[in-house]
């Protein structure tokens, strides 16, 4: 590495912190004052202000909330990532409306969120100051080039007083009652036939955009179940898995415990929760847990792989993608030890290639994120064969 790489790492990276709450920006503020890591250079009260500063400033990184007055958060995004593309970090309220506008912020080009404890000005934003400075720290890693920007921004910005931020919220209003974060969701109980083998991927930074791209892309019937931990926090779960549902030719929900792993269906682990399979007689059922946080994050991959080691053995798939440390990685070296079969994403079409790189030790396959479903259905074409159904998990017929 060269001394001006060096002393490029080195240096601070810097910060443009956009929000509508005075009291929320000296909250962010102060947060990554305390690190030698950032350094805010300036703040900004509203959308239009945001483009201002962003061209006056040029920050290496934006943390942008999403409800503003004016030009909104996904306004100002669409802006920044088609004319000046740089790092953004979403900051969205805790609710239904917060997590849609959160998914389509990912969609435009955001490289994470953060999930602020409340909607009001009271909130403390000390209790996420820890997940936002390990959102930025990705961020500033993020490989901006595999971001397509996937809305164009108007032709002119809208004056302050008009904005679509009313429409979201009624829209959003009609979606279904969200659950309590601290109650186990819950399904009534089925019956049916569950899936002889299984898809098990993880993501993290970078995941939501990549998922988005794979799902659709799986084929129906796929013959298989998939199982799927995005490291996401409560809330924002419900309205992702919505989301791939309307995507995706293959049923997708969010998991609750004791849902049967059914073939042809997607379940992605909900917010705050471990997700596990279990056999149960002649079913393999889900299991949710809120053990302690693995890797920093809860839900974790690790312990899905794990317990899909177990249950499906050689008829296993398991998946890492895009995202920022190691989870995933031991879970994966387990699953192939048990028969299955590993792919990790690859560093060229990652956002961020931490997982994928960890995981890629124990892969079968390292391959960029467009060919990845074909080399799923491949293998389950092998490992999902009506002779296997009879063996037991971890073992050849």
């Amino acid at each position: 590495m060269s001394f001006s790489d060096q002393a490029e790492r080195a240096r601070p990276r810097t910060v443009l912190v956009v929000d509508d709450s005075a009291f929320m920006r000296r909250v962010i503020s102060d947060i990554l004052s305390r690190t030698d890591e950032f350094r805010v250079v300036g703040t900004a009260h509203d959308g239009n202000d945001a483009l201002r500063k962003v061209h006056q400033l040029e920050p290496d990184l934006v943390t942008m909330d999403v409800e503003m007055p004016g030009l909104d958060g996904l306004s100002a995004l669409g802006y920044i990532m088609s004319e000046t593309p740089r790092p953004v970090v979403m900051l969205s309220a805790y609710t239904t409306e917060g997590g849609e506008a959160t998914m389509r912020a990912l969609d435009y080009g955001a490289v994470d969120f953060v999930a602020k404890p409340s909607g009001t000005i009271s909130l403390n934003l000390d209790t996420v100051a820890d997940r936002l400075l390990q959102a930025l720290r990705a961020a500033a890693t993020a490989n901006l080039s595999v971001i397509p920007v996937r809305v164009r921004r108007p032709a002119a910005p809208p004056p302050a007083q008009e904005h679509d931020a009313p429409a979201r919220r009624q829209a959003a209003s009609a979606r279904k009652r969200r659950r309590p974060q601290a109650q186990r969701p819950t399904r009534a109980p089925f019956t049916g036939p569950s899936a002889q083998a299984v898809v098990a991927i993880a993501a993290s930074t970078g995941g939501p955009r990549a998922l988005t791209e794979l799902v659709p892309r799986l084929r129906a019937p796929l013959g298989a179940a998939v199982l799927i931990v995005q490291h996401m926090p409560p809330r924002f779960t419900r309205s992702f898995a919505e989301r791939l549902d309307g995507m995706a030719a293959l049923r997708v929900v969010e998991a609750a415990e004791g849902d049967v792993v059914r073939p042809d269906h997607v379940y992605l682990a909900p917010g705050d929760w471990h997700m596990r399979v279990l056999r149960d007689g002649g079913q393999v059922r889900i299991a949710l847990d809120q053990e302690p946080t693995l890797w920093g994050v809860r839900p974790a991959a690790d312990p899905l792989f794990r317990s899909v080691a177990e249950a499906f053995g050689r008829r296993a798939v398991g998946v890492v993608l895009t995202g920022m440390g190691r989870d995933g990685a031991e879970g994966l070296r387990e699953l192939v030890e048990a028969g299955g079969y590993g792919i990790a994403q690859d560093r060229a079409s990652s956002v961020i290639f931490g997982m994928p790189a960890a995981a890629a030790k124990a892969a079968h396959a390292v391959l960029p994120l467009e060919q990845i479903h074909d080399e799923i259905e491949r293998q389950l074409d092998v490992r999902a064969a009506p002779a296997l159904s009879t063996a037991p998990a971890g073992e050849s017929p």
